[in-house]
Order: structure tokens, then sequence, then C-alpha cells
């Protein structure tokens, strides 16, 4: 365990290292207009009853005791409901939360209010305080990407359309950062709103496995898949965690990662379960693209099982897999999915009955009375943000 964390320190002082040489700019929030402002004053003077402490759903590392390393836009709501997201920038004990309504055929469902919803914790029931349908707040984007061998025949494929992505979800409000995984984790690109700066990272990944056969049957030579049981491979979880706790966890606001991999890991120090709790303590969705070559796998001898962890990952904290394999066409309707998805957002607020910031975990459940299929996080931590270890 003391190995671990001592890998754990290493690499989160190594990769913040990469972004040393960039000055942070002011939060976005403090960048905001003095409409905003006003209307943070007002919405202080009108919680001034409401108990203070930290924001319930946040939190900067895991437990000492781990030691780990075109569907249409949402109508908003007016009144009291309104900007549920400043809620989560004042002192006040306030439970936010980003979801989204589909059918049963998956298409999303606007315009709903909060009265068609009911909200448990822990299975007792709490009352929706804030609601509204946004889907112009800030976004703060991951994209993550796997270049391992296994990804040499998909990730010129993810470069263009990923590229593609960048370019039709960012606003002048939003801001994304590149993260390449291998046998290590690299930051290729701190924050920006810069596409281009955002496409130059992405262009400059290259397949990195560790390992080189230099009779690669029809491709002269190459990175080749890390067969179980080696020391390093594609360190998926730590770039997870290191996603979630070095660039997410300060973040405000609606957070997402974006990962573009196989799903499988050889070779973190960390457990899924520990990349899950990271992301959940950032209040970061996760979403998956599953681009598996899978006939690349069999070719030599290795099997397939890295979706059932994605789906842990997902489900867990809001997002989904999409399973895209190797196709193009494939790939950019699942980006399009996504884009849909965080532009049709409902977002809540409430206060919990259960004041202890314990740091126990809290299972959440949205309801629909009508039965629409609820897309959201799992749950949340109830603890303050913990010091950096």
């Amino acid at each position: 365990m003391l190995k671990q964390f001592a890998y754990q320190r290493f690499v989160r002082q190594r990769f913040a290292g990469q972004r040393s040489a960039r000055q942070r700019s002011a939060p976005r929030f403090w960048q905001s207009t003095a409409t905003s402002v006003v209307s943070l004053v007002c919405l202080a003077v009108l919680w001034n009853a409401a108990p203070t402490a930290r924001a319930q759903i946040s939190a900067a590392s895991l437990p000492a005791s781990q030691n780990p390393a075109g569907a249409q836009q949402p109508a908003a709501q007016t009144g009291d409901d309104q900007n549920p997201a400043e809620t989560l920038k004042l002192n006040v004990n306030v439970v936010g939360l980003f979801f989204n309504v589909k059918d049963k055929h998956g298409a999303l469902i606007p315009n709903l209010t909060k009265d068609e919803f009911e909200l448990f914790e822990d299975g007792k029931p709490q009352t929706i305080k804030y609601f509204s349908a946004e889907s112009n707040l800030p976004l703060t984007l991951g994209i993550l990407i796997d270049s391992s061998g296994s990804q040499i025949r998909v990730l010129d494929m993810e470069k263009q359309v990923g590229g593609a992505f960048l370019r039709q979800i960012l606003t002048d409000k939003d801001e994304a950062y590149v993260i390449d995984f291998n046998i290590d984790a690299e930051l290729v690109q701190d924050y920006t709103r810069d596409v281009h700066r955002l496409q130059a990272a992405l262009n400059k990944v290259k397949i990195n496995s560790g390992v080189t056969m230099p009779t690669l049957p029809g491709a002269g030579g190459g990175p080749v898949p890390t067969a179980p049981g080696s020391q390093r491979g594609t360190v998926l979880y730590d770039a997870v965690y290191l996603s979630a706790h070095d660039m997410l966890a300060k973040e405000v606001g609606r957070k997402a990662m974006i990962l573009l991999t196989d799903g499988e890991d050889e070779g973190s120090q960390l457990k899924i379960k520990d990349a899950i709790e990271a992301a959940q303590r950032a209040d970061a969705i996760v979403y998956v693209l599953l681009c598996a070559d899978r006939g690349y796998y069999g070719s030599f001898g290795v099997g397939y099982s890295g979706e059932s962890e994605m789906r842990k990952l997902t489900e867990s904290t809001g997002g989904r897999v999409i399973n895209v394999g190797n196709k193009f066409d494939k790939l950019r309707e699942a980006f399009d999915q996504i884009a849909a998805e965080l532009r049709s957002q409902y977002n809540l607020g409430y206060t919990s009955t259960n004041p202890k910031q314990d740091g126990t975990y809290r299972k959440l459940e949205i309801k629909s009375k009508q039965s629409y299929k609820i897309q959201c996080r799992a749950g949340y931590y109830a603890s303050a943000r913990d010091k950096e270890p």
C-alpha cells in the first residue's frame, strides 16, 4: 500500500509538473458579468437561513485509508428555481445534480418541470429546492485518448473525429484539455478554449505500447497489445484518476470526461474503484467511446474484456458507454450524441435531510413520474473538500 501511495504521489507530481509552465487564469466564475455577481448577492440573501458549509458534491482526494494514487434545448425555469449553478459557488450546503431524461427509445426529453421528478438519497425522499433546464452553463471537458498498441488502427480516426467534436461543442465560455495515456499518462494540452491548440495536441499523440515487434504481419513492425501480466501497458485507471483529481476536482459547473479507448487497463497502480471514486468526488460525468478493433486482439491471442469495467465507470458518474468499434461513422455519431446530451441537461439542487459531512457515500436516485429514463450519477461523497495529500 505504501508503495502504491508513493507511486501515486510521484505520478501526480510529474503530472503537475507538466502544467507548471502555464499560469492558470482566474476561475471562470470570477470572470462573469456584473449581472451574475448581483444575482449571487441576491441568492445569498435569500439563502441566509440555510446552513453554511462546503458544497457536499466535491472533494479533492480519496480516503486516506485507501492511499490511492440534435435534441431540442429544454426551456429554462423562472423564479426562485433559476440559476442553480450559482448555488454551488456559495458556501451553502447544497447538493447539485446534472442529468438527462430520455424516453424508452433513447430520445432526449426537453421542457420538463421539477414537479415531474422525485428525488431520493439513500432511499429517503428529498425536497428539490432549485431546478432548471440549463444548456448554456460553462463546460469543463477532458479528452482522454488511449495511445497504447491496441489502438494503432483507430488512433487517426479518433484524432480527426475528436477534433471535429471539440469545434462543435466548445463555446467561448468553455475549456478543454487533452490527456494521452499508454504506459504512462501525460497532459498533452492544459486548459484552453482554443480548438486549434486542442487539435494540435490530438495530432501529437503517437502510439506507444512499450513493446515492439519488427515483423508485425501486414504492418512492417510496430507496437502490439500488452499481454496480461506485464508490468505496464495501458494505465487507463491512473489516467482517469489524474484527470478527475488533478484537473476537474477544483473546477465548478458542468464537468465531463470523454475516454477514447478499448477499455483495457494493463499496469495501472490504481483500481477501477479508485478511478470511479475520484470521478464521483470531482462531480465529473464520464463517457467512454469504445474504439476497439477486436480482430486485432484476436490476431495476437489476447482476449478482450474492457467493456464491463467501463460500464461501471460510466453508470456511476452519469455517463454511458458507446461502442463504436473501428467505424468512422459510428464514432462521429457517438460524439453527436454526447454533444446533444451535454446541451440538454437538467440541473437540480437540494439540501440533504442528512446534514452530516462524515465522508460516507450517499446513493442518489431521481424518478420520473412519467416513467422516463433518468441518466444521472449514482451518488456522492458527503464530505468537505480535503486538503492535498
